[in-house]
């Protein structure tokens, strides 16, 4: 330290200035800030500042936060443009330390619990201040400040980015390259941003180093280089920045630019993940679940799915979800498995909606709240989404998270029904059924024809009982035959049953009753209660050439105990009762409900 300024710096503010800039920088603090404080008490700007940082960052005299912001606040109303920069950074919940635009923020550490709010409008005062001053940091930190909120000036933005980056400062150059890229629209513009980022890279601003990362990954505007990006990614991650260190742990993990070192890049993925990326943590979760290298523990991946949804991963979640379902690495438990869907769900993951919603649907979301499903197929159905607007009619068909309307019901039906196979059956039903809307049988069956063309098994059956009994236009029993035939070879029971009492006669069908007997005898085994009664009756009489009383009475009291009432006439004439009296009876008569009998 000057042996002058130790003379005279009972006599000039500037001297003691000086002398106590040098006892900091010799280790002094203490005394360094004695002679600051006596300095900033006689005006000093310069020393104002200074012991606003001493305060700060707790240089000679302990944390205190307050003090901070009350000399900076002297020295930036007397001028400083460090000062006003620096109070910007406070007001926006940096330090100095990280100044970059775009880069990471850090809360200022205050002691004993406080807290500095974060205030926009008071740093971007304070920033405006110090780049009218001439600063270039200032510059460049008001341009970032000016990008921020719902109605940024990005024009207003890139001109002070410009100013910066004019006097050749890090942080304009990496804001103008940002602004820039943004932007682009050929190889020239490209080229300048990267060039622009490039140079705050060299200078060392981590943010600058992983954006070079991706560009140089990506060939945006530089020429396509893994190795030179997986470089970057580590200047980045090495400096702390989360998502390069991501970058470079699935860049370790893949071999990409890098020689491949699972365990490193494994390292690396749980520094963002503890650092908060959730992202990362996800990706460590899947490394666990998936197997491989790595073992499956799918205990560590639950820890990680659970980490990465905790901090917003919509995927992690999901995952989470189903490994609650099957039970791998928790304990199998249906409501934390809904809870964790309808968390993906509140993500934004479109799947976990979609999934989330027919849960609830179904009954089977477990401690869901349905409002929440009924609200996501509302606000997609709003938007056009025609699935959306099936199942949002099906919450006010059904009630879910809602109170039951048919009429609206049927509108959202009606508009889903111009797309969806679904909607047209369920629209069908409605308008046969007088369901919200008139009963409109004609129109029906025109709906149930769309959803039939597109082998929708439920509609087929239903179509053909009205083309059996004419219900909405002529009769057409062949027509009703190959529904029939479809619906059966997928296995509809019903189908099953009204395929034998086509063939059983009184259609206009060629009656074939040992074809009628084994369709009958396949709905029977299947549980269908009229098949159980025209197999036993089949059986009684020999009506294919065959009678057998024991297997006869098996199938009547089936019937009988699934509620068929004419099988007690039956089983009275095989218990030889004199006043039974039966005959075949119409095999048709149950084709008006088939279509809800699989």
């Amino acid at each position: 330290m000057s042996f002058v300024d130790r003379l005279i710096a009972p006599l000039s503010t500037s001297a003691r200035v000086r002398l106590g800039n040098d006892l900091l920088t010799a280790g002094r603090a203490t005394e360094g800030f004695r002679q600051l404080a006596r300095a900033a008490v006689g005006g000093s700007p310069d020393a104002q500042y200074r012991l606003g940082l001493c305060y700060l960052e707790g240089t000679g005299v302990p944390r205190a936060a307050s003090e901070a912001v009350r000399w900076l606040e002297r020295a930036a109303e007397s001028g400083s443009v460090d000062g006003q920069f620096q109070l910007a950074l406070l007001h926006l919940g940096e330090t100095s330390a990280s100044r970059q635009p775009g880069g990471r923020t850090r809360s200022l550490f205050e002691p004993e619990g406080a807290t500095f709010e974060r205030d926009i409008p008071t740093a971007l005062k304070w920033a405006r201040r110090a780049a009218e001053g001439g600063l270039p940091e200032g510059q460049a930190l008001l341009g970032y400040l000016l990008t921020l909120g719902s109605e940024p000036s990005l024009d207003d933005a890139e001109r002070w980015y410009r100013r910066s980056s004019e006097a050749d400062c890090a942080q304009g150059n990496l804001g103008l390259g940002m602004a820039l890229l943004r932007r682009a629209e050929d190889a020239r513009s490209y080229g300048e941003a990267a060039g622009l980022i490039g140079k705050a890279s060299t200078a060392g601003l981590p943010t600058a180093q992983y954006m070079m990362g991706v560009l140089t990954e990506h060939g945006i505007g530089i020429a396509r280089d893994a190795t030179a990006a997986a470089l970057h990614y580590r200047q980045a991650a090495t400096s702390g920045v989360p998502i390069a260190q991501r970058r470079l742990g699935l860049a370790l993990i893949k071999g990409q630019g890098v020689e491949r070192d699972l365990i490193e890049g494994e390292t690396w993925l749980r520094r963002a993940a503890v650092a908060g990326d959730g992202a990362a943590a996800a990706e460590i979760g899947h490394l666990y679940a998936r197997g491989g290298e790595l073992p499956p523990n799918y205990v560590e991946a639950a820890a990680w799915f659970e980490r990465a949804a905790d901090a917003g991963d919509s995927g992690a979640a999901r995952a989470l979800s189903q490994l609650y379902w099957v039970g791998n690495g928790v304990g199998q438990d249906r409501e934390r498995a809904t809870f964790w869907l309808q968390r993906a769900a509140e993500l934004g993951n479109e799947s976990s909606k979609v999934d989330f919603g027919n849960l609830v649907l179904r009954g089977a979301a477990e401690g869901a709240d349905p409002a929440a499903a009924r609200r996501w197929f509302q606000q997609a159905a709003e938007t056009g989404d025609l699935i959306a607007a099936f199942n949002f009619g099906v919450c006010f068909a059904e009630g879910v998270g809602v109170e039951r309307n048919d009429s609206q019901a049927a509108l959202w039906l009606s508009r889903a029904a111009k797309g969806v196979p679904m909607a047209q059956y369920w629209y069908a039903r409605a308008l046969i059924e007088g369901r919200g809307v008139p009963v409109n049988l004609a129109e029906g069956r025109m709906w149930l024809r769309r959803a039939a063309d597109a082998e929708m098994v439920e509609a087929q059956v239903l179509l053909g009982e009205m083309l059996v009994n004419g219900r909405g236009g002529p009769a057409d029993h062949r027509g009703s035959l190959v529904l029939f035939e479809k619906a059966a070879r997928r296995g509809h029971v019903g189908a099953m049953f009204a395929l034998g009492a086509l063939f059983h006669g009184g259609h206009d069908v060629a009656p074939n009753h040992n074809l009628a007997q084994r369709l009958f005898r396949e709905a029977a085994e299947r549980g269908h209660p009229r098949a159980q009664l025209m197999i036993g009756r089949y059986l009684l009489r020999g009506t294919a050439g065959h009678v057998d009383l024991a297997e006869a009475r098996q199938w009547l009291s089936a019937a009988q105990d699934q509620g068929v009432p004419e099988a007690a006439l039956d089983l009275a004439r095989i218990s030889g009762e004199p006043d039974a009296k039966t005959d075949d009876g119409p095999a048709s008569s149950g084709l008006a409900e088939i279509d809800s009998k699989r």
